[in-house]
Order: C-alpha cells, then structure tokens, then sequence
C-alpha cells in the first residue's frame, strides 16, 4: 500500500521545549521509528510535515539580524526549513532503516515548490501570522515602508500576516513519482510546500504566503496516487463536541457521515478544521481511506486499529 503520511507539529518540535537541535532531532527519531514500522510491514511511504516553529525561528533570526545581514523573503525561508527538517528526516531514516536491516528504502528530502492561484481571494485578505510579535509604532513603520499588513494580535503585540492560498500543483511532481518508483523513501513539501505562481511568460516566482500543510499533503498524496492519506497528530481521534461533557470520539465513517458532521461546524479552522478538510478532499477524489490518528499508534491506525478512520462506503 502506498502511503502519505502528514506529520503534525509534535513530531518534530513538542510544547514546552526550547527548539534546540538535540531536542527535535530525539522527536524525530521516535517519529522515524513509527514509520519504519511501516515500512517493515511492507508499505511504501511518503512523508510531509510542518514546520511553523522551524520557519518562525528563521524569521525571528532574521528580524534580529536585518541590521547585519539582508532578510531573506518568505519563500526562501520556507525553503530553509524544509532542508533542515528534512535532513533532520534523512539521517534518522538512513540509521533506523540500517539498524533494522531494511534495504532499498534510502531516504532523499526533496525541496518542494506548491503551485497556487495568482488570483486566489486568500491574497486579498492575509490571515495567516507568521514570525515575532512587535510594537504598534514598529509594526505601522513596516507597514509604510514595505506594504505588509500586519494586525494587534489578542493584546499580545502586533504581527504580521500573509495569506493561505489553496494549493493547487505540485512543482516537482514528476520528480517525486519518479523518485518513488525507484524505491526511495521520500520526505517532500514539508511545511505545506514553497509556494509559487506562474506569471504570465510560463516562469514560477515565489510569493509571501503559507499554504496549509495539510491541505497541501492532500493534493501530494492525490499527485502520487496514495491509497491512504494519514495525518497523525498528537490525540487519538477526532472528536465532536471537543472539550465538552457532550465529547464523542470519531471511530469509523463514511464519506456522508464526516461530511455531515463538518458542515454542522464541529471541526474549528484553527484545530481539526484543515485536517478533516484534508481527508474529505482525499476520499472525494478517490482516495481508498482517509486517517487521522495518534503518532504513536500510526501502524495500528493504517491496518484500521485505531484513530478516526474516513471511508467512500
């Protein structure tokens, strides 16, 4: 079985720590060694992840540094975080892989460009923030010298927001298929991938934006033709009436049924919202079955043992 696996923000970087390297280095290998569970039981798999603390770092680095060196855009900084998490990825893998006699499975980590609408309405309209909070008087100078919009965020401090297009192409899409037919283990569009647009001569340009991870590993796991899309994150299953007496946790549905309970608004955009988008998206389209489970029951969650398991029928 050919699977997606999209990883959540605990698989590499938990709450309460620092961000130090030793720190995300130790949660990705507890995350490798559950996917190398996976492979050993003879799936092929595909890997994405976040990275917002990752990429926030890069930003604060570079509003620290901008009076010594340039600050680099966005996109370039999306870039650097999908090379450091994904050799944080690449390293676990080929060690854990080795330890286990797996062959033919080496790791690669693919610097991935996502494709998205010039005209999307998400342009008009940032919502996404992203890097350090400021001063209301730093904030409305950034705004008069460079464009960028940023807003009072909860009394906490001004921040800047880009906006969240659709995804809707995978750049190096050829190149990741060819990848997997050869055998690799594939770490691809980490972060929700580097997002572009193709300007009117057929040339892509990066944009200052962030596309939602999840989202964005659905339309990877559509382009690779996945049987499974899984999104492990840190709770065993989604749940409706969350936090309430009233909780229920979500075992196995249809199509119908998540989709039923989606649009009675149980699934909050901050939280579980994109997630379930995601799989609904994924099964709509063809996809087999659609997950959304624990990352320490990932194996479990595959074979249909645990987690929120989303089917057509």
């Amino acid at each position: 079985m050919r699977v997606l696996v999209a990883l959540g923000g605990n698989a590499i970087l938990q709450r309460g720590q620092q961000g130090l390297a030793s720190e995300q280095r130790a949660n990705v290998q507890k995350t490798v060694e559950q996917i190398v569970r996976m492979i050993k039981a003879g799936h092929e798999v595909i890997v994405t992840h976040g990275n917002g603390p990752q990429v926030g770092a890069i930003l604060i680095q570079n509003e620290m540094g901008r009076a010594a060196v340039p600050a680099m855009p966005m996109d370039v900084c999306g870039a650097e975080s999908q090379g450091l998490i994904g050799y944080m990825f690449c390293e676990s893998f080929s060690n854990t892989l080795a330890r286990e006699g797996v062959t033919g499975r080496d790791p690669v980590c693919l610097v991935t460009r996502v494709e998205v609408d010039p005209e999307d309405p998400a342009f008009a309209h940032p919502t996404k923030p992203v890097g350090p909070f400021s001063t209301e008087e730093a904030a409305k100078k950034r705004i008069e010298e460079t464009g960028e919009t940023w807003i009072s965020d909860a009394g906490r401090g001004w921040r800047r927001v880009v906006p969240s297009p659709d995804p809707m192409a995978i750049v190096e899409k050829d190149v990741i298929n060819d990848l997997l037919e050869k055998g690799f283990t594939l770490i691809a569009s980490g972060g929700g991938g580097i997002p572009v647009i193709k300007r009117p001569d057929g040339q892509y340009e990066g944009v200052e934006a962030v596309i939602d991870k999840d989202l964005a590993g659905e339309l990877l796991a559509a382009s690779v033709k996945a049987d499974l899309l899984m999104i492990l994150t840190d709770v065993p299953r989604v749940a409706v009436h969350y936090g309430t007496p009233q909780q229920q946790w979500l075992e196995r549905l249809t199509l119908a049924e998540m989709e039923s309970l989606e649009k009675e608004g149980h699934f909050k955009a901050g939280s579980m919202g994109p997630k379930v988008k995601a799989i609904l998206r994924f099964v709509r389209s063809g996809g087999e079955r659609g997950v959304i489970a624990s990352l320490d029951e990932a194996l479990e969650a595959l074979e249909g043992g645990a987690g929120t398991q989303v089917c057509r029928n």
